[in-house]
């Protein structure tokens, strides 16, 4: 009867942000430096097998993703009757714990213990820094950790329908479209121009909040893996290309799994590394307005 509280997202990811390390075994006969991260880190998948840094007790280490600390669901077989996990937890094997140099009978969290063949009854969090590594990934290994989810069909629009303002693309009959669930881990996109206000070429309200927003202010969609259920909704990002740099906000999803239906323009999916801009962005970015088109860009949470 006890109520547990279940969360779809975890706080944004940064150069520095604070997590609780808990102990967990992931192999039989075997412990690797590997980790699982909560829900919203995990962001279903899109970290699967890139390594994270992990910092604490002055010392650091790099472990590889490659499971999920379920926040959203627990108390079930499934999840051998133990709560959802918190929103903030990096699940590490022995090797990270013995890495950190922490000592052995500090190892462990008396709330989360999936391990059952872990002795130790003593709690020993940490908070830590955690940050991905990006130097370290290749394209070629990030397009792996995000693979497509699928395809659709595309549907020609009624007449009257797809506004190809701004050089939008209208989806073509019969044409194959790829679909996303993920984003790349690395944070390094394409920024179209989109119109966020009532009557503009960006579709219809925000899903942050069933909203129109004015194009003169900094706001973003973002492509589905990074707009990550909502749990970057009216978050800052920073946006950074053509030698500058500006704070946004995070006001809309750029579906990366639908498409080509009315309530998609009849657009194709958004591809999966998009940050859908508005004109205040491009402005302030100090691009042109003829060149208002696509620009490669990178971005982290503010």
């Amino acid at each position: 009867g006890k109520s547990y509280t279940t969360y779809k997202c975890s706080p944004s990811v940064s150069s520095n942000t604070k997590a609780t390390l808990t102990l967990n075994s992931f192999q039989k006969g075997g412990d690797g430096g590997v980790v699982a991260l909560s829900t919203g880190w995990y962001n279903g998948g899109g970290r699967c097998h890139n390594n994270v840094i992990i910092s604490a007790n002055g010392r650091s280490v790099r472990a590889m993703v490659v499971d999920e600390c379920d926040s959203t669901m627990g108390c079930d077989e499934d999840h051998d009757y133990q709560p959802p996990c918190r929103n903030n937890i990096v699940d590490a094997s022995k090797a990270v714990w013995k890495a950190l140099g922490v000592p052995e009978d500090n190892w462990g969290n008396k709330e989360r213990r999936i391990a059952r063949k872990m002795k130790s009854s003593i709690v020993g969090t940490l908070h830590l820094v955690l940050f991905i590594v990006s130097a370290t990934f290749s394209v070629e290994v990030d397009a792996q950790s995000c693979r497509p989810s699928g395809n659709i069909r595309g549907r020609k629009p009624p007449p009257g329908q797809c506004n190809k303002e701004n050089d939008s693309d209208c989806c073509v009959q019969g044409k194959s479209y790829t679909t996303y669930e993920c984003s790349p881990s690395q944070y390094k996109g394409n920024t179209p121009t989109e119109q966020f206000q009532k009557g503009g070429y960006g579709g219809g309200l925000s899903e942050c909040d069933n909203q129109y927003h004015s194009d003169d202010t900094p706001v973003v969609a973002l492509s589905t893996g990074w707009y990550s259920g909502g749990g970057r909704c009216h978050n800052h990002i920073i946006v950074s290309a053509n030698g500058r740099s500006l704070r946004a906000m995070v006001v809309d999803e750029c579906d990366s799994t639908m498409g080509c239906d009315e309530d998609h323009d009849y657009q194709p999916p958004c591809r999966n590394n998009i940050v859908d801009a508005s004109k205040a962005v491009w402005k302030a970015l100090g691009v042109p307005e003829d060149n208002w088109d696509e620009l490669d860009i990178t971005w982290t949470d503010a």
